[in-house]
């Protein structure tokens, strides 16, 4: 499927893709400001820290998200807490028990699971942003020449062979064809590419040269990093809705035992 094709595709939002608010890009949109500068702040903080201090980024850190989430909707907030948990269970396999990357300590840093809400509601921000939504064709189009040229450079021309990250390309070209928000992914292009090579340039996690098996090759970072990520996208805007409707249901069955009792 050509470039083209997929940005021609008429754009199918969820809702909470747009609010009655749509924000200037990274101007108005408190999430991307503090992710964009947050998250890196706390990454060049991480540098030879201790247990301890990263212990203490991470509860900054889930304070911001906590901060940010009052001004969301109870959905935003539900996919928040899909994409936390799902996340962090990916984190704590890949990570300590399968080595496919590993961070500097050799844990899962405290500040990881938030901030894994925070890239989440950045690039949310970025997708629901007038600015983009005005470009959705133009974005599209370039997420997709910008990302395949990275992937080539990673599996063609690097000096370490990268076919996760073009297999992540792939899976990014997937979620720009038919996946259910267009400007969810391209918002998480942007900024998990540029987190994840901060993050393996400043020593914080560093990739595996191979995945468990041996067989398939992986860049430091993988260049399609964000497709692998747009999995955790896919699953708060599926997971989003049943996970708040369960919640609701939950206060509800609540509300009546606890007005008896007044």
């Amino acid at each position: 499927m050509t470039s083209q094709a997929i940005a021609a595709r008429p754009s199918s939002v969820p809702a909470v893709v747009r609010p009655e608010r749509l924000g200037v890009l990274g101007r108005l949109d408190p999430p991307v400001v503090v992710t964009l500068v947050w998250v890196p702040l706390v990454l060049l903080l991480d540098r030879g820290a201790g247990i301890w201090w990263q212990r203490a980024l991470g509860v900054g850190t889930w304070l911001l998200l906590m901060a940010l989430l009052r001004r969301e909707t109870p959905l935003v907030r539900a996919q928040v807490a899909v994409v936390v948990v799902f996340a962090s269970a990916v984190e704590y396999t890949c990570s300590p028990l399968l080595e496919v990357y590993v961070y500097r300590l050799g844990n899962v840093p405290a500040f990881v699971p938030p901030g894994h809400g925070l890239v989440y509601l950045c690039a949310l921000a970025i997708g629901r942003s007038a600015w983009l939504h005005r470009r959705t064709g133009p974005a599209v189009a370039t997420t997709i020449v910008l990302g395949g040229l990275y992937a080539g450079w990673g599996l063609f021309w690097s000096a370490r062979p990268d076919a996760l990250g073009a297999f992540w390309y792939l899976c990014l070209l997937g979620f720009l064809a038919w996946g259910r928000s267009r400007t969810l992914y391209v918002g998480a292009f942007l900024v998990v590419t540029y987190l994840e090579l901060l993050g393996t340039w400043w020593g914080t996690w560093a990739w595996s040269t191979h995945d468990p098996t041996g067989l398939v090759s992986i860049g430091n970072p993988p260049s399609g990093a964000a497709g692998g990520y747009g999995w955790f996208d896919l699953a708060a805007v599926l997971a989003g809705p049943a996970v708040l409707a369960a919640a609701t249901r939950h206060r509800l069955r609540r509300t009546p035992a606890s007005a008896s009792t007044t």
